[in-house]
């Protein structure tokens, strides 16, 4: 049995989404009971040299509609990285949804054996079977950036398990 890349890929987004939404929700939450502005938070990093809570939320986002919208043969769905509050961030989650949802399950389906080409840093490219850009680059992205919210909303002292992460 197959199962559609169309289907993997809105599973397991799906299911991200829903987790990330939890996870500010309660990160808003603790910012609120503590008192502390919501941008501390935002911009909360577990060393200098990594993205900042508000970006990894806005890389997960990324991955997905570009990622996505690329299999599907589409110019993505434009999303400015503007947020500055919680909601805000749960919004652009809701919009990456919607555009994800907004692509044909055909067109994210065609071409099962094809290959997908795609922007891999500053003048590079990289092309990969279909299935593989799907898992191994756009979902692995999308994880490891939600990961890092898990992680640093946990390091801020927001009470998050692996529940909230796997959405259950």
């Amino acid at each position: 049995m197959s199962i559609p890349l169309s289907s993997i890929a809105r599973t397991q987004l799906d299911q991200t989404y829903r987790a990330l939404d939890g996870i500010l929700a309660k990160a808003a939450a603790h910012a609120a009971e503590h008192k502390v502005d919501e941008a501390v938070y935002l911009d909360w990093r577990l060393t200098p040299d990594m993205f900042a809570l508000k970006r990894q939320v806005q890389l997960v986002s990324d991955f997905s509609v570009r990622g996505l919208s690329r299999l599907a043969g589409q110019d993505p769905v434009s999303i400015p990285d503007t947020e500055a509050s919680f909601d805000d961030l749960r919004a652009r989650l809701k919009a990456a949804r919607a555009a994800v949802w907004a692509l044909p399950a055909a067109a994210l389906d065609a071409e099962p054996s094809g290959d997908v080409t795609f922007p891999a840093g500053p003048g590079k490219e990289m092309t990969l079977p279909r299935h593989a850009f799907v898992q191994n680059y756009v979902l692995a992205n999308v994880l490891f950036h939600a990961s890092m919210v898990y992680a640093l909303v946990r390091s801020i002292g927001v009470p998050v398990g692996k529940r909230d992460f796997l959405a259950v």
